[in-house]
């Protein structure tokens, strides 16, 4: 623990993560140290944005106990909410970004579980939209939303990241107005691709510009195509794919037929993938559909951040800069969470961060901080911490696919509304053959390709690749799963007869972003 006016500048145990060297040394790079001594030192304010981010219910005021709760006779100044504000308007945002770079990163190790596929590390490229203040600065610079007959909700921003698909943890982020758009975003995280990487990329980063600038930095793609595009056939593979161009780039394309029955009915629909990968002999076109289901996992980056940090609130500050402050110090308390589950789950042989729950590490890494505990690291190295030994108490069970109907636009519709599908609507039991990849959680329809399921009750779907061999459920080259992406959720389009994951029905509008919810939502 820091002595004297510094002691409240912690963060428990990410403490050990974000320490006070790292700290200090951005605060001097970024010329933010302060001129004299106050009561809240640069130091102090940084740790206070830190924490403010893992309590997102309070506000700054609040934070401040939650900092001193655990310092003991130590002498704590008062903190008035002026004072408060003044020091983070003195810190600025430049100090929070330049934290967050050297802490951005897979947070994977080689032998870390689903990190990387063929050798390649995972990664997923996607945006989001975060809430701000109606105050009259963020709608002069960001606007709302409108119709014809008015506006309606809050300002907001795009949040564009780079996410390692076997951690969720950032590689880097992009954010600014929303109506910039996330692709425009989505190029500065190029930099932050090399080789030895591939990416996952839905509908709205294929475009010819954005896909020839992925390849060109060295990292590797897989990317869903729109159905209008119809990309010419240079030549066939045995597996089904076949060689051709986007533009002047090579590309291999793998068209697949899904098909879904449930309850509710069968649904058929062809979907289309390129990729730079263009052997076909090591990177089979099935194992690149089960491979770009991991799309989804950014999607559930965002869900941690947007609804089990923020709550689905509004974002605090109420000026630009303020914004941007607070996104960094959000993103580097969320950085440090996945760092701290990684080097658990690293640390402990067969453990996938998959089956860990982020809301608990949040609880705990919250519990460290009241207590101030375990803020400087003793003199035995603890990769796992309190935080990890929380997480790896309550593991998560392996995920398995659990589908439930959802309506239709039809003003009377044949199927069960959402909430009476999600009740009565059956689901597979877990068994011990459900890989540690299936997604629990994922309201979406990505290909899923799941190894050593058997077919069940529940009606879970077929997945062939066109022209390939295997066209039954027990023939050769057939995988169950979901169709590669549910762009209501993220592409706002809305899908009529498909189906979602049981477990999120009753959350759904947390998990999809706030405007990408389809209209039959209320």
């Amino acid at each position: 623990m820091a002595e004297g006016i510094y002691a409240p500048g912690h963060l428990g145990e990410l403490t050990q993560i974000v320490p006070f060297d790292m700290v200090d040394v951005v605060l001097a790079e970024c010329g933010a140290v302060q001129e004299r001594l106050r009561k809240l030192p640069a130091r102090v304010v940084v740790y206070l944005l830190l924490t403010a981010a893992l309590f997102e219910e309070c506000g700054y005021p609040a934070v401040w106990p939650k900092l001193t709760g655990g310092l003991g006779g130590l002498p704590i100044p008062k903190i008035t909410a002026t004072a408060l504000w003044h020091a983070r308007c003195r810190l600025g945002a430049r100090p929070l970004h330049a934290l967050f770079d050297p802490l951005r990163g897979p947070a994977s190790a080689i032998r870390t579980t689903g990190a990387r596929w063929a050798g390649l590390l995972v990664v997923a490229i996607d945006g989001t939209y975060l809430d701000v203040p109606d105050a009259p600065a963020t709608h002069a610079h960001l606007g709302k939303g409108s119709n014809r007959f008015n506006t309606a909700g809050y300002p907001q921003i795009c949040l564009t990241a780079l996410v390692s698909c076997g951690t969720r943890a950032v590689l880097d982020a992009a954010f600014g107005p929303r109506t910039t758009g996330e692709t425009t975003y989505g190029r500065r995280l190029l930099r932050s691709l090399g080789p030895g990487m591939i990416v996952l990329l839905d509908r709205g980063f294929a475009s010819n510009n954005f896909l020839e600038h992925t390849a060109a930095t060295g990292a590797d793609f897989l990317a869903r195509l729109t159905a209008t595009r119809k990309p010419p056939v240079l030549r066939r593979f045995a597996d089904g794919s076949f060689l051709s161009c986007i533009g002047a780039l090579e590309v291999r394309i793998v068209e697949c037929e899904i098909t879904i029955a449930t309850t509710a009915g069968r649904h058929t629909g062809v979907y289309r993938l390129a990729t730079t990968l263009l052997d076909h002999r090591t990177h089979p076109a099935l194992e690149l559909v089960r491979l770009y289901h991991e799309r989804w996992e950014v999607e559930s980056a965002y869900f941690a951040i947007k609804k089990t940090m923020l709550g689905r609130r509004v974002l605090r500050a109420r000026t630009m800069p303020g914004i941007a402050q607070e996104v960094h110090a959000l993103l580097t308390a969320y950085q440090a969470i996945r760092i701290a589950i990684a080097d658990a789950t690293t640390a402990t042989a067969g453990a996938d961060p998959d089956r860990a729950g982020f809301s608990i590490a949040l609880q705990a890494a919250r519990d460290q901080v009241v207590l101030a505990a375990n803020v400087i690291a003793g003199t035995v190295i603890d990769l796992v911490g309190a935080i990890g030994r929380a997480v790896l108490d309550h593991l998560m069970p392996a995920r398995r696919l659990r589908v439930s109907p959802a309506p239709s636009s039809d003003p009377c519709p044949d199927t069960p509304t959402r909430a009476s599908a999600s009740t009565d609507a059956p689901t597979r039991p877990p068994s011990a053959s459900t890989s540690s990849r299936q997604h629990r959680s994922a309201p979406n329809f990505t290909a899923l390709a799941q190894k050593g399921h058997r077919r069940g009750s529940t009606g879970a779907g077929l997945v062939q690749v066109a022209g390939g061999r295997a066209t039954g459920p027990a023939g050769r080259g057939v995988v169950r799963g979901r169709p590669p992406e549910h762009q209501a959720e993220h592409d706002h389009r809305q899908h009529h007869g498909h189906h979602r994951s049981r477990y999120v029905a009753s959350a759904v509008r947390s998990v999809g972003h706030r405007d990408h919810l389809p209209a039959v939502l209320p």
